[in-house]
């Protein structure tokens, strides 16, 4: 929120100051698309969490700026749906990427619908300098959190320590929850917990080429999260009570972690089986890594550019592209027959209808009728809202007081799309007329209950292909990504590094596939039908990796496995291959 409140305020103000005015209004529309992408997390993960869409969308406002200048009515709509087709398939890569092809569109329809005084091309650094802003106090501020704990700590990693310490908690409770119909939750929980620290230690170095003491030691506590969680995985699928003494530890180590100090002495679990000695020597790794600090890699997740190219020319992008395409082309079509139709009345602008439907066509923010409704509702309270504090608040002072409030209000709104809609809409209400426009709030209102109707429409329209492409692309990479992990268990390999490295993205892609299922069931019958029978892929490969992480337990302890886990093993391979309709000798050991 401190950042936010001094994000666009202070850029509105220094353009204010130059005599530019209109600079600052994209400056400052750069710095909230730059709030919207500030999460929690490390600083090193916001370089490339809100750099990379920033560069994107100065690509896309140089784009739009020299399109909307040379290029006529027509030429200019097939110019942004072929923006919009690459920005779509481009956005089904993973968030970052979804984030950038989402800047870049509207980056596209602000350069085209919104003529500035002065060369095209400056907006374009005045965009950069506003997201620069808002990203060069995100590395430089200390938190809260920080400034309230041990002063001697260095605060550049306090994002990396918090998510690396809710490994080790999330380790505790899924041990607590063993044996209890709260174990399938709670290692959900923990896979999301690694998946936080693999994103919070994998950014840039932001000082120095080379590690510094403080992320080797972070690193190491990391790695040494991962045989803890894989001897907690196969307590709970052993489905048994395990004493409390065992969840102690991992506490220990998560406190030992936000401290940044040694971990001191753990009690010791009980050695009465397999999983609960696999967790006592997985503690004594731990503490000595504590001590030891060395470095490791495991942290790193690798994707190629071929597995980037995948998504983008695959069904799910191309399915990802055709949406957005459409509904961005026709967006900006309709806007500028409306506007050449002097339909807009004193409202000269017609950019905020294609980049309404922007944030509406995105599958992976949402259900799509549920995105349009909140976009719908919290457009309306939100015009609504300035109309009434611009006819009391003062001239430019009011505004960019407005503009600061609404900034600090952007991340906590974000917990909610409407919330988030209304704070936007009064933000950019009260940038455009700081940059000298005449209110608009009746005309953004039937802007967007337009771009909804729109979004809709082309949002339920018969695609060619098979409809529900990204979810079963993503439950393809968990199945992939399943059998590559089993294959290596059951080589019996003594290659943990590679085995750890493998669980990890068995566990990550199957969160990100059960994530897609979960927005896909939320949509009306007619989109949700298209993924039905999907889920019950991902419940099955769930358990298969559950079990094979107790198979990987119990062949470091005993060598071969039990009846009860090649019975298992079996079980799962053949309801797997029958709900896939696949021959049963792709599972086969």
């Amino acid at each position: 929120m401190v950042r936010g409140a001094l994000a666009g305020g202070p850029l509105l103000v220094a353009a204010m100051v130059a005599g530019r005015t209109s600079l600052g209004v994209v400056a400052a529309i750069a710095a909230m698309l730059a709030g919207i992408n500030d999460r929690p997390g490390s600083r090193r993960t916001s370089v490339r969490r809100i750099g990379v869409p920033a560069l994107a969308g100065a690509a896309g406002l140089l784009a739009g700026t020299y399109a909307g200048l040379h290029l006529g009515a027509v030429a200019l709509t097939l110019v942004l749906t072929a923006l919009g087709l690459v920005a779509g398939g481009v956005s089904a890569v993973g968030p970052v990427a979804s984030a950038a092809g989402t800047q870049v569109l509207v980056g596209g329809a602000l350069g085209a619908g919104m003529p500035l005084p002065g060369p095209g091309w400056q907006s374009v650094p005045a965009f950069l300098a506003g997201a620069g802003w808002l990203l060069l106090l995100r590395l430089v501020l200390p938190t809260p959190a920080s400034l309230a704990g041990d002063l001697r700590l260095d605060f550049r990693f306090d994002g990396e320590r918090a998510a690396v310490a809710g490994v080790y908690e999330a380790v505790a409770a899924l041990l607590d929850a063993a044996g209890t119909g709260d174990a399938v939750a709670r290692r959900a929980a923990l896979t999301a917990a690694l998946d936080h620290a693999q994103d919070a230690l994998a950014g840039p170095r932001l000082r120095r080429p080379v590690p510094t003491a403080a992320e080797r030691r972070l690193h190491a506590q990391y790695a040494a999260a991962l045989p803890l969680g894989e001897a907690a995985t196969a307590l709970a699928w052993a489905e048994q009570a395990v004493p409390a003494r065992a969840a102690e530890g991992p506490r220990r180590l998560a406190a030992a972690v936000r401290g940044n100090r040694p971990a001191g002495p753990l009690p010791a679990p009980s050695r009465t089986d397999p999983a609960l000695r696999a967790l006592d020597d997985a503690l004594l790794h731990a503490a000595d890594a504590f001590d030891r600090g060395g470095a490791t890699d495991l942290h790193v997740r690798k994707r190629s550019p071929r597995s980037a190219a995948r998504a983008v020319l695959g069904p799910g992008g191309r399915e990802y592209g055709l949406r957005a395409g459409l509904c961005f082309g026709v967006s900006a079509a309709v806007a500028q027959a409306l506007h050449h139709g002097h339909w807009y009345g004193s409202h000269q602008h017609w950019y905020w209808l294609p980049a309404t439907a922007v944030f509406l066509v995105k599958p992976d923010l949402g259900p799509l009728v549920s995105r349009v409704l909140c976009r719908a509702a919290g457009t309306v309270v939100g015009a609504l809202l300035f109309a009434a504090l611009a006819a009391v608040l003062p001239r430019p002072e009011g505004l960019v007081v407005l503009v600061a409030v609404c900034g600090a209000l952007v991340p906590v709104a974000a917990r909610h799309f409407a919330a988030q809609t209304t704070v936007v809409t009064v933000l950019v209400l009260a940038l455009v007329m700081a940059g000298g426009e005449p209110a608009a709030s009746a005309g953004r209102i039937g802007e967007t209950l337009l771009a909804c109707a729109i979004v809709l429409v082309v949002g339920h329209l018969p695609v060619p292909g098979r409809r529900g492409a990204g979810v079963r692309a993503g439950v393809e990479a968990a199945d992939a990504a399943a059998r590559a992990y089993l294959t290596h268990v059951l080589s019996e390999s003594d290659d943990r590094a590679t085995r750890w490295t493998l669980r990890r993205e068995a566990y990550r892609t199957l969160a990100e596939a059960r994530a897609a299922l979960a927005r896909a069931a939320a949509e009306l019958p007619a989109l949700a039908r298209h993924s039905a029978g999907v889920d019950e892929v991902a419940a099955v490969l769930e358990r298969l990796v559950d079990t094979t992480t107790a198979c990987a337990v119990h062949l470091d302890d005993a060598g071969r496995l039990t009846p009860r886990h090649t019975e298992r093993l079996a079980a799962l391979r053949d309801e797997l291959a029958e709900r896939r309709g696949r021959p049963v000798r792709a599972y086969d050991s």
